[in-house]
């Protein structure tokens, strides 16, 4: 078995083959001309094909030629690939967890603290977005998702299903009675502040009301956090995930308006890689994770559900 061409070679080769010609491949690899054609001299010599053919007006591909530079290319892709996700890997004491702005902030991070205290040995890294996170970049270690599940190249734990509850600030005040709103019919007399996929249509008819009236939604924003802070701060009301609010409801920031409560239709899910097998650091937060997960819905009232799909 032949060895392998050297990769400056290949490189060079790569170079000329897509841009057409030697001086534009010495411009962008920053060597001489001369440099470039003797690559090129060397990988045909070690490999006993032609690559080129020289003419007058410098080189052309050959079909042999034309065709390597095609998978050298996807060579050359798939090592720079490999180097970025090498690089990109965290080390072994850092724990790099995904999710959205929203869930962060109002559920994982208030809980983290007790994680620090049971894994000391992590530094803990969390990347938000209101993208998904694609793990075969291995760029983090674990993820937590809102969805249907089923996503490709992952492995998924269910780790409960949410509901929504409208809320308000202590201190908002319906006019002109100058008090909290009470019933259904008075929620729906508020300023109204939504997020993304808020169900006020599954609301009213469990309410048995009639929706939202045009221009009733003063306020829209595709993050959650961005609705929670405009409640807190006395500017209407809002249908929001529990998860989300518990929290701020349980230190009396936020008060549940009616006891009417509908289900969201997206649970939230454990993610990680689906070739890993877990590792000590993502086993350790899997099984403190699904802990948090069953104190909180012992607390909320709500049941527990835990599955896995691959």
């Amino acid at each position: 078995m032949k060895p392998i061409p050297p990769l400056t070679a290949l490189r060079c080769f790569e170079a000329v083959a897509r841009l057409g010609g030697v001086t534009q491949a010495a411009r962008e690899l920053h060597v001489t001309h001369s440099a470039v054609s003797q690559q090129i001299k060397v990988l045909e010599d070690s490999m006993g094909v032609a690559l080129f053919m020289r003419a007058a007006r410098g080189l052309r591909l050959t079909e042999e030629g034309r065709l390597y530079a095609l998978d050298i290319r996807m060579a050359l892709r798939d090592i720079t690939h490999a180097t970025r996700r090498a690089q990109a890997r965290p080390h072994e004491s850092e724990l790099v967890i995904t999710t959205l702005p929203s869930f962060a902030q109002h559920w994982l991070v208030p809980r983290l603290a007790s994680f620090r205290d049971a894994h000391p040995y992590y530094r803990i890294r969390l990347q938000t977005s209101l993208q998904v996170e694609d793990f075969r970049q291995g760029a983090s270690d674990i993820g937590i998702r809102m969805g249907q599940g089923h996503w490709p190249d992952v492995a998924q734990q269910k780790l409960f299903d949410d509901e929504m509850v409208v809320v308000a600030a202590p201190h908002f005040a319906l006019a002109p009675h100058g008090r909290l709103p009470v019933t259904a019919e008075d929620v729906l007399a508020c300023p109204l502040l939504s997020s993304p996929d808020t169900p006020w249509h599954d609301w009213c008819q469990a309410a048995q009301v009639a929706e939202p009236a045009e221009g009733a939604v003063v306020l829209s924003a595709n993050d959650s956090n961005i609705v929670i802070g405009a409640v807190l701060q006395g500017q209407g009301v809002a249908l929001e995930r529990r998860s989300l609010v518990a929290y701020a409801l349980a230190r009396g920031e936020l008060v549940q308006i009616t006891d009417i409560r509908v289900p969201y239709r997206y649970p939230y899910w454990l993610v990680w890689q689906q070739r890993e097998m877990l590792n000590a650091s993502q086993a350790h937060f899997a099984q403190w994770i699904e802990g948090q997960v069953d104190a909180y819905l012992r607390s909320n009232g709500a049941p527990a559900v835990s599955s896995r799909a691959g």
